[in-house]
């Protein structure tokens, strides 16, 4: 009776905690302080791969936790099979021990059951033999009823407690995405939050572009085998599988590690919405079965909510280069040539950094377009802006201007690099064969760079148109630079000195 009245108290104390880690060391601690046993287990039943896996234990000099065994198999796999307690007084004539601790010599296993249903094995293990009495085995069944109760509630409560946490983080991220339009800005955001929330290792984005996947965005503590960037085909690797099945792919066992090196579990979200891929969300971790089905449908919420997003993102972009975008030739417009100038002119002030802008005109368009008409017009206009765009480097920047006037902003650049550029597309322009014009197109083009020009837009505007009438005045099909500010001065204080002494001697 007096055990029976010390194990009540036990049982009364485990539980009066919702705290799942707090509940499953008090069952041990009181397992093996009433009952005077070295091993004591906490098996956890995992019914998508129908085995059991340790979950706590204490007494264990090895990594028990890695422990798993299949229904059906051992002394606990047995018990969770028959839902009764299974006991061996000897281990060493059980054929079908699996064997896990040297010193064990009995053990016994009581399943844990909520209505029906086994969720876990209370493993007892002792170094003597024969250690369980009918008495004692009955005690412990007594017992583990009472710690199935508080085990499943303790996890009700962590799931419950799970859940909100989720709803929180799904609401969270979608007003993240409500508030951002900007794709680079919005994945930056997001990826960090996923992974807060969802309490994993690496949150990583793959955007589609063609037949390739980009890495987009990536937040977390695995070390990187891809910088964002970098491209994988959509046909190759597991996220492949996620994007051409339409289905959420989960991994618990990753051998080969893909983009990040520590990757032992990773599942794939497709990013669909409306029918339309966009990519894939990717969650990983460096622990392995780390991720569960029901894992899923939240995470699901957060990549429709993205998928959306991202889709509004593009829309958004679609709309701004149909904004930025000259309707007849293609390439940029005035707007955002000052748009970029703006930027370009902060970068190099802030890195000392020189660039050069250079003003461009087709020489006597207007008699061109008298003599041959303004649809042979339109296809020169058309065909001189792609000539500047394909000789310029990929962060240069063309755009039409305005009429038969085009603008070209090149970073990094000194004076000499802008007028040989200059040069090189005055030349290109002269030499090339215009369907339907029996004579050559010529260019003028007038150089200013910053700093000798300017350090302020309206400035280098001003000094560059300066020079292109300066080189339409002089004969046209030509470059004329900018002089530069010091030079100014000296030729104005040397002409103002000249005066003066013609002044003095005249008097």
């Amino acid at each position: 009776m007096q055990k029976i009245a010390l194990l009540y108290e036990a049982s009364q104390a485990v539980l009066s905690t919702l705290d799942l880690d707090e509940v499953l060391r008090q069952i041990l601690a009181i397992a093996r302080e009433h009952f005077d046993l070295r091993n004591v287990l906490i098996f956890l039943v995992d019914s998508e791969k129908n085995e059991l896996w340790v979950r706590s234990q204490i007494g264990c000099d090895v990594d028990s936790e890695k422990m798993r065994v299949p229904l059906g198999c051992g002394i606990t796999g047995a018990a969770a099979l028959v839902k009764k307690p299974v006991y061996v007084p000897d281990v060493s004539k059980e054929p079908n021990y699996i064997k896990s601790f040297e010193k064990t010599r009995s053990e016994v296993a009581i399943p844990m059951i909520v209505r029906g249903e086994v969720i876990g094995i209370l493993d007892c293990q002792s170094e003597n033999l024969d250690h369980f009495n009918p008495e004692i085995i009955g005690l412990l069944q007594l017992f583990a009823t009472q710690a199935s109760m508080a085990l499943q509630n303790a996890r009700l409560y962590s799931l419950e407690r799970r859940r909100t946490s989720q709803l929180e983080a799904i609401a969270a991220i979608a007003q993240q995405t409500t508030a951002v339009l900007d794709i680079e800005q919005l994945l930056g955001k997001v990826c960090p939050l996923i992974r807060q929330s969802f309490h994993v290792a690496h949150v990583s984005v793959l955007l589609k572009d063609g037949e390739d996947l980009i890495l987009r965005a990536q937040s977390g503590e695995l070390t990187p085998r891809a910088s964002l960037g970098n491209r994988f085909r959509c046909c190759d690797g597991d996220w492949g599988k996620s994007l051409a099945g339409g289905e959420t792919l989960i991994q618990n066992d990753v051998h080969e590690a893909d983009i990040y090196h520590e990757t032992r579990s990773r599942l794939g979200i497709p990013l669909i919405s409306f029918g339309q891929t966009f990519g894939v969300l990717v969650l990983h971790s460096d622990a392995p079965g780390a991720f569960q089905s029901t894992d899923v449908p939240p995470l699901e919420s957060v990549a429709d909510i993205c998928a959306t997003a991202i889709q509004n993102a593009n829309y958004v972009e679609r709309v701004k280069q149909l904004a930025y975008r000259d309707g007849l030739t293609g390439i940029f417009n005035r707007r955002f040539f000052e748009l970029r100038m703006s930027e370009e002119l902060e970068r190099a002030k802030r890195y000392s950094a020189g660039m050069a802008i250079i003003m461009v005109d087709i020489d006597r368009f207007k008699n061109l377009n008298d003599e041959f008409g303004h649809m042979l017009g339109d296809e020169v206009l058309r065909q001189v802006s792609s000539i500047l765009h394909d000789q310029l480097r990929k962060f240069d920047v063309v755009c039409r201007y305005g009429g038969e006037e085009f603008a070209v902003l090149l970073s990094q650049t000194n004076p000499q690099h802008a007028v040989g550029v200059a040069q090189k597309l005055r030349g290109l322009v002269e030499n090339w064969q215009f369907p339907g014009l029996p004579r050559s197109v010529t260019i003028s083009a007038g150089v200013a760079t910053y700093p000798e020009n300017g350090i302020e837009r309206d400035g280098l505007m001003k000094a560059a148109d300066a020079s292109l009438y300066a080189a339409k005045q002089a004969g046209r099909n030509r470059v004329m630079l900018a002089p530069g500010e010091k030079k100014e001065a000296d030729k104005e204080k040397k002409g103002k000195s000249s005066k003066k002494a013609h002044a003095q001697g005249n008097g």
